[in-house]
Parts: C-alpha cells; sequence; structure tokens
C-alpha cells in the first residue's frame, strides 16, 4: 500500500515539475517576442541611422571575464559608444553599472577606456546605482532628467532596455554593439530569456529601484 502511494505520488510530482517547465519556457517565448516586436523600429545597428539624441546610456558589464581575459561584451560595448559620440549622435554618456564592492567598478572602468579613447571628461557623468538594467533606465529620469536618451549595449540588451523605457512613459531609442559570437554569448543569450520574463513581472507590479538619490544636472 504505501508502495502505490509513494509511486502516486512520484508521478503527481513528475507531472507537475513537468507542467512547471513547459508553462516557464512558454513564458520565455511570449515574452521575448512581446519585447522583440515592441522595439523593433527602435533599435539600430549602423552609426549613420541612429537618430541624434542629446544623452547617451551605456549599460554595464565587467571588463574582464573570470579567467582574466578582456570582455568583448564591455569592448565592443566601448567601441559603440565612441562611436556615438565621435560622430555626433549624442553629446553626453551616462555610464551606468554595479559598483557592488570595492574591487568591482563598472562605471569607473567605463569611464578610464572612454577618457583613453578621447572623449571629453566634462561628457562623462557616472551612475553607481546600475545594478540592474531596470535600475539603469528608471534613474535615466529620476536622477539624470532625462525622458528621451540613447541606449547602447548588444541587441539582445538594447531591446530590454528601449522595452522598459516604453513602459516607463520614456522616448527611448537603441544603438546595438557588436554582438558576441555564439560561442562566447550562449549562456548570456539563455539568461536573457529569463530576464525578460523578469522585466514583465517589473512592469506589471511597478517594481522601483534599489536606490534612487540626488538629482544630477547633465549641463546643456
Amino acid at each position: 500500500m504505501q508502495r502505490s502511494i509513494s509511486r502516486k505520488w512520484l508521478r503527481r510530482t513528475g507531472v507537475f515539475m513537468l507542467c512547471s517547465l513547459v508553462l516557464m519556457a512558454l513564458a520565455a517565448v511570449v515574452c521575448n517576442s512581446v519585447v522583440e516586436a515592441q522595439t523593433e523600429r527602435f533599435t539600430f545597428d549602423a552609426v549613420d541611422q541612429v537618430p541624434f539624441q542629446r544623452v547617451g546610456l551605456v549599460l554595464g558589464t565587467s571588463k574582464q571575464v573570470r579567467s582574466g581575459q578582456s570582455n568583448l561584451y564591455f569592448k565592443y560595448r566601448m567601441d559603440a559608444a565612441e562611436a556615438l559620440f565621435k560622430q555626433g549622435k549624442v553629446e553626453h554618456l551616462v555610464l551606468s553599472g554595479d559598483n557592488g564592492n570595492i574591487n568591482y567598478n563598472e562605471p569607473v572602468d567605463m569611464k578610464n577606456e572612454l577618457l583613453k579613447r578621447g572623449i571629453p571628461e566634462d561628457r562623462i557623468h557616472l551612475d553607481y546605482a546600475g545594478f540592474r538594467t531596470f535600475d539603469s533606465v528608471y534613474r535615466m529620469e529620476a536622477i539624470f532628467g532625462q525622458k528621451a536618451f540613447t541606449i547602447i549595449s548588444q541587441e539582445f540588451h538594447t531591446q530590454r532596455a528601449v522595452y522598459i523605457a516604453q513602459s516607463l512613459g520614456l522616448r527611448a531609442i537603441g544603438f546595438n554593439a557588436r554582438n558576441v559570437g555564439a560561442s562566447g554569448g550562449m549562456k548570456t543569450r539563455f539568461r536573457e530569456y529569463l530576464a525578460r520574463v523578469r522585466v514583465m513581472l517589473d512592469v506589471w507590479f511597478g517594481a522601483k529601484p534599489r536606490f534612487l538619490g540626488e538629482r544630477i544636472v547633465i549641463p546643456a
């Protein structure tokens, strides 16, 4: 009798887990489709296609991967930010990223790299509380007073960030930095599917950033 109950419990548990996985996969596919459809006309691959916006938002990532090698996501985002600035598509850059501990500072790493590339320091503004993409986008209006701006990252990331901006009533466009090849980006793209589900939850439940703080004025 006990063995029979145990088998029934295992079968029910297995069915429940299978149904949960199917629902999660379906949710990820639906959320991904919604984000892509809603942002398709607002992200650009070529610099000459990008409309002028006074301020660009560069989304942060680590300068190096765990092995110590250079992170191509970082390099390509810096390439994109440099190209937009030097071709007059933006006049100021907000560098937003994680500053979680004393040994890890994405905004400062981005700033140092862009200074090497000749971007004037007075055109660079740091957002140390961009712990999530949602936070970075939300803070562009709440802290930096910007309702319209260009988001700079890889396409999968700019799509999600532009979707967040649209959901917040902001007029953002995205410039797609060069992507990373499949061998270096497969895990990142898998995480992106899950991140898009979370974005929907953030929007539906009216999420707020972890930190806000005092306003920062970007001069005209």
